[in-house]
């Protein structure tokens, strides 16, 4: 039996809602601690309110292998996000606000569907600023039958408080670790503090959930690390995966990602107005694809500390051995 169905049948999973509802009523649910309170739908940075927003909902192929499965991941698309990535490719939903409020009996059913159509497990995509009202729908959900693992999956911008208040909800965290410097993160993400957060986030979820369990071909519980590569080696990829191997574990499921699009509209702001590139010289840097040599770098940054999981069937290993 999941856990949360276990907090849920000892009373544990509503006090966790209550707690949640007390970071939410001065909103300290992310690192920026805006203290709105959003109970009364006031707005922080991630311009987000009481209800839950959603893009998009439904089986989605194009993750990682152990969350496919071979009936898809359950995605639901939350709407905003408390990061503003410049090369955001999903910027329309991040930043522009694509979606739509929905009760949380709505967002109880959804996640109930994906179950009925055979999806492996339900997959929140940037659920970070929406946590106290994922907890309040699920607890709607597991009287309905809910009963599949849950993914956590997020752009590693998460407070640790917050985390803690998840222990035994989610069976699988699959957060980013973008950069390994501080002042690349702030002027590519607008996140102070990035590498320093995100670093404790994943620590406080390999606590939880320790190394990725696949059962079947399919993931179960554990830790899945997303890391991208950014033109220039602008990620960091050595911090990274030396962060891994001393801090995190040297059997963690590390997805070094090489889908890197260099954002046409990363020139203009989210009001179409010119960006002031004088000040911001990264996003000159960022204005095209990422090559072979960048991703096969950060492939031999990970064999070189050791890592050996995720990456492991890269069409660019054979690249890896000449840096």
């Amino acid at each position: 039996m999941l856990d949360y169905i276990n907090l849920h049948r000892r009373g544990e999973l509503q006090e966790r809602i209550a707690e949640a509802w007390k970071f939410l009523e001065d909103c300290v649910v992310c690192p920026r601690q805006c203290h709105v309170n959003r109970i009364e739908n006031e707005r922080g940075f991630c311009n987000s309110g009481f209800f839950p927003m959603i893009s998009s909902w439904g089986p989605h192929y194009g993750e990682e292998a152990p969350l496919v499965g071979t009936k898809g991941s359950g995605t639901i698309f939350l709407t905003n996000c408390n990061m503003r990535c410049e090369f955001c490719q999903n910027y329309e939903i991040s930043q522009c606000g694509k979606g739509d409020e929905m009760s949380f009996e709505k967002l109880a059913e959804i996640m109930v569907q994906l179950q009925k159509i055979g999806c492996h497990n339900i997959n929140f995509v940037s659920p970070t600023h929406f946590i106290p009202q994922i907890i309040k729908s699920l607890e709607i959900a597991i009287p309905k039958g809910l009963n599949v693992p849950l993914v956590y999956n997020s752009g590693g911008y998460d407070a640790v408080p917050t985390i803690q208040l998840l222990d035994g909800i989610f069976d699988i965290y699959m957060p980013d670790a973008k950069y390994g410097r501080d002042d690349i993160a702030l002027a590519l993400s607008h996140a102070p503090n990035y590498s320093t957060v995100m670093r404790a986030a994943i620590k406080e979820m390999y606590k939880q959930v320790g190394d990725l369990v696949v059962e079947n071909g399919i993931a179960v519980r554990g830790l899945i690390i997303r890391h991208l590569v950014l033109p220039y080696n602008l990620a960091n990829s050595e911090v990274i995966m030396k962060f891994i191997r001393e801090e995190v574990s040297r059997d963690s499921y590390v997805n070094i990602m090489a889908q890197y699009r260099w954002p046409r509209r990363v020139l203009l702001d989210k009001n179409g107005k010119p960006n002031d590139v004088e000040k911001n010289p990264l996003l000159k840097l960022i204005q095209r694809p990422i090559n072979i040599e960048e991703f096969a770098y950060a492939i031999q940054c990970a064999k070189d500390n050791g890592l050996h999981r995720g990456f492991e069937n890269s069409p660019f290993n054979k690249f890896s051995s000449s840096f």
